[in-house]
């Protein structure tokens, strides 16, 4: 019934472990010395358009759901009305013959289980691919040096999203071609860099783009993460300005949950993404979490800001970075993260025994260029956990994991920043 690389409506799935697969998967073709050509899809209005028919039938057909709870599906679905209510005025009812119950819990899984066939459909086409809900991302690398290899697979992505489209058509969907953005990938070093012409995307022409918004993360051209920075930002500082505005009126407590509502949230988001970056990136998103700082006790602009953060139990943004990696990485070790990021990191079988060897390490894959894969969860996530203490290493509840990963980072960033 599930979806493999279907990240909506799952337990443990989100949209950072979505993008953490996809940029492992582009920044290891860019070690490889490939680009990528990155497709992102976006359907109008996706979950009003379902037709119960055509669901019920894929539910008695694909997952052979029948006699009662096929009855109580048809019960659920049908006999649906609307009604429309402005300024204390009700119009008459009509009935519902499209689309699930939205803010339902069965919602989301039916729109899931309507949509199976868009991964069949790819994965017929030899595509790398992830699904978010009703965002789909194709992506597909190729050698740079080989023109051939390029107009191949800008014909396959093209192939497949003609029958994308038609299967759609089928089944009471459409691509909304607005949303339809274009990218290709490729690494700095690399000495060919073909252009890039326009995708015709159906009837609609699409022109690449040089940053695409993917879930919320702005993707560039070299996956350098700045443009994506700027944003985050840019937006941090303006809710600052607003809540320094107001700062006088408001308690600590409240001014600590405005700001983490408004910025820290900002910061936090997909910052797994960000792990492996220079550390002059990270500075710009540091820069802003010492604003915020200061303002909570409401400190000079030019006052330390190191006593400030320790005193508000406050991780540096590299240390929440690093957090937030070996979070993940726990997780994929003990079997409660996405099938698809546990596949990324292997457990360390060492050749002969040593002082150390009842603490679990996970083997570092060889990279080229430092640049590309050294950026990726499956290197961050294993160079990051080798380096944690043995006896943290050995520790199998997650509560406890994420309460002394908390203090060890703790402990360290604010040794080295004294």
């Amino acid at each position: 019934m599930h979806e493999p690389l279907q990240s909506a409506y799952k337990a443990a799935h989100s949209t950072e472990s979505a993008l953490l697969r996809v940029q492992k998967d582009i920044r290891t073709a860019m070690d490889q010395k490939k680009a990528t050509f990155l497709v992102l899809l976006d359907l109008s209005a996706a979950f009003d358009t379902v037709n119960h028919p055509i669901l019920l039938q894929r539910m008695a057909g694909r997952l052979r759901i029948g006699g009662t709870a096929l009855s109580w599906f048809k019960s659920y679905l049908g006999n649906r009305t609307q009604k429309v209510s402005i300024n204390y005025a009700l119009s008459l009812a009509i009935r519902l013959l499209f689309g699930v119950p939205q803010g339902s819990v069965l919602g989301p899984l039916l729109y899931l289980i309507y949509t199976l066939h868009i991964g069949d459909i790819i994965r017929r086409h030899r595509l790398m691919y992830h699904l978010y809900a009703d965002d789909t991302q194709l992506y597909v690398s190729f050698d740079l040096s080989d023109p051939t290899s390029m107009v191949d697979s800008q014909n396959r992505i093209l192939n497949c999203v003609a029958e994308i489209k038609r299967w759609m058509a089928l089944n009471k969907l459409k691509l909304n071609a607005d949303k339809t953005e274009v990218i290709m990938v490729s690494s700095t070093f690399s000495r060919h860099q073909p252009t890039l012409t326009d995708f015709d995307i159906g009837d609609d022409r699409v022109s690449p783009s040089v940053n695409v918004r993917n879930l919320g993360v702005v993707f560039d051209i070299q996956l350098s993460m700045n443009s994506h920075i700027t944003k985050v930002c840019s937006a941090a500082y303006y809710h600052l300005r607003n809540i320094s505005r107001i700062r006088n009126v408001l308690t600590l407590d409240s001014a600590k949950a405005i700001t983490h509502a408004f910025v820290t949230a900002r910061l936090d988001y997909c910052n797994s993404l960000l792990s492996g970056m220079p550390k002059s990136t990270i500075s710009k998103l540091q820069r802003v979490q010492n604003m915020a700082a200061k303002m909570m006790p409401r400190k000079r602009k030019f006052d330390h800001v190191t006593p400030i953060l320790k005193s508000l139990h406050w991780l540096p943004v590299e240390y929440r970075i690093q957090f937030k990696v070996l979070l993940l990485t726990f997780r994929a070790i003990n079997g409660i993260a996405p099938q698809y990021l546990t596949d990324l990191i292997s457990i360390h079988q060492p050749r002969r025994l040593l002082r150390n060897s009842h603490a679990l390490e996970l083997s570092i894959p060889k990279t080229r260029l430092r640049s590309a894969r050294d950026r990726t969860f499956s290197f961050q996530a294993a160079s990051l956990w080798n380096q944690l203490p043995a006896d943290l290493r050995n520790v199998n509840k997650l509560s406890l994991f994420k309460s002394r990963l908390k203090t060890h980072l703790f402990k360290n960033a604010f040794d080295s920043l004294i």
